[in-house]
């Protein structure tokens, strides 16, 4: 049995604080659950108590002998290594082997050097979510609470495995959503440069040799060719080209701000198509993370603030952080989510029934699983309705191109048949 302290809150919405014994923190929730509790702290005492043990220091190189740039790890770095990490754990290899294991199969210079940072704090005494805690660029809180959990209850197998199951997940939408934009750049970009070759190089001399036969052009032609003259002369076209450049580069700016990237991420879920995969991948997120984080023990706060983190788009992590407020003084989790308007009624009537039934994360964990379709479905919308939107824009400027350049030849031709 552990001693634990803990902070809560009644179901009446009064503070309270104490201790108690339990195996793990998962029966520590369940026994404050089962007293109408709402915890919102939970520490182990020998998590306060516990000295780290020195170790003998291993015999690897030390990161600072890596003097030069050896690119970075990437999230498939990271999946990777979580993958291999999992299988070592399950097999019951102690962690400084499953990191020397891991580090002797990898061979990519920025992989390797992180392994050795992670070696050496582990073996100076730290925990391995401490060792992961000290990259965060890398690691993300997800990361590191669920192997935090694994640690703390000795189910660090069962959580790597979680952990590598969700990140697999997020590198399969990625991945989805690269392959749903490739082709609509594709052409995006192949019908630009045709159109440029066009204005610049092919329809100034058709052009030139209708104008010459002193004719009134159309307006449609006469654009064109202001069009064409702009792009073609330097004087005009090289500032603008800089001042593209410098609104890209102060548009980047704005968005990394805390209110551009509101403003930004809640224009994307406006938009038609894109607004309903952004979103139903952020509602499989949060039920698949959320679920996997509840299951392994950690207090609902702690898990709705690393969640909120993993949904992608600020404005619906500042509703993740308006339903913890409202958590936090007592109310139902299922109450502010509706309140909220952001996510769908079943997400909400799912959560509503596993804090009644005692079993949220089980059912978020099986709802994610219908989360994750819906994300697929809408993912393959986008690549239906994308293409097509592009192919017709296009067929719009093209068709406008040959409209100016046959009218004035039609024109002349009327011109000469007239004599």
């Amino acid at each position: 049995m552990s001693q634990f302290q803990y902070q809560a809150v009644t179901d009446t919405g009064q503070p309270i604080s104490g201790s108690l014994e339990a195996i793990d923190r998962r029966s520590a929730l369940a026994a404050l659950g089962s007293k109408g509790h709402f915890v919102t702290n939970l520490i182990a005492a020998a998590e306060k108590t516990t000295v780290k043990p020195q170790r003998q220091t291993l015999d690897v190189p030390r990161p600072k002998t890596f003097t030069f740039s050896i690119g970075k790890v990437s999230s498939k770095d990271v999946l990777a290594f979580i993958n291999q990490l999992s299988a070592a754990i399950r097999a019951g290899l102690p962690m400084l082997d499953c990191l020397q294991v891991i580090r002797r199969q990898s061979d990519k210079p920025a992989l390797i050097k992180l392994i050795v940072n992670l070696e050496q704090s582990v073996s100076s005494g730290d925990s391995l979510s401490e060792a992961m805690g000290q990259h965060p660029k890398i690691f993300r809180p997800l990361h590191c609470a669920l192997v935090r959990v694994g640690e703390t209850g000795g189910l660090l197998d069962e959580t790597s495995q979680q952990l590598a199951q969700l990140l697999t997940r997020d590198e399969k939408i990625k991945s989805s959503m690269k392959n749903a934009a490739a082709y609509p750049m594709f052409i995006l970009t192949l019908g630009i440069l045709a159109v440029i070759v066009i204005i610049t190089w092919l329809l100034p001399s058709i052009i030139n040799t209708i104008a010459s036969a002193d004719l009134t052009l159309p307006w449609p032609t006469r654009i064109l060719l202001g069009l064409s003259g702009f792009i073609n002369n330097y004087y005009y076209s090289v500032p603008l080209l800089v001042v593209l450049v410098v609104l890209g580069y102060a548009f980047k700016k704005w968005i990394d701000t805390s209110s551009g990237r509101v403003s930004w991420d809640g224009f994307k879920l406006k938009i038609p198509v894109l607004g309903s995969v952004l979103r139903s991948i952020a509602v499989g997120r949060f039920a698949r993370t959320l679920g996997s984080l509840t299951k392994g023990g950690i207090i609902i706060l702690e898990a709705l603030q690393v969640v909120r983190d993993t949904l992608g788009n600020e404005v619906l992590g500042r509703e993740i952080d308006t339903v913890a407020e409202k958590v936090k003084v007592g109310e139902a989790l299922a109450e502010p989510l509706e309140h909220s308007g952001r996510f769908p009624q079943l997400l909400v009537q799912i959560v509503s029934v596993g804090e009644q039934t005692g079993k949220l994360d089980e059912l978020l964990l099986i709802a994610a699983d219908t989360f994750d379709a819906d994300a697929d479905a809408a993912i393959a919308r986008f690549m239906a309705v994308m293409p097509a939107v592009l192919v017709l824009m296009l067929a719009v400027v093209i068709g406008f191109i040959i409209v100016s350049t046959l009218l004035p030849i039609m024109s002349m031709q009327s011109v000469v048949g007239g004599f």
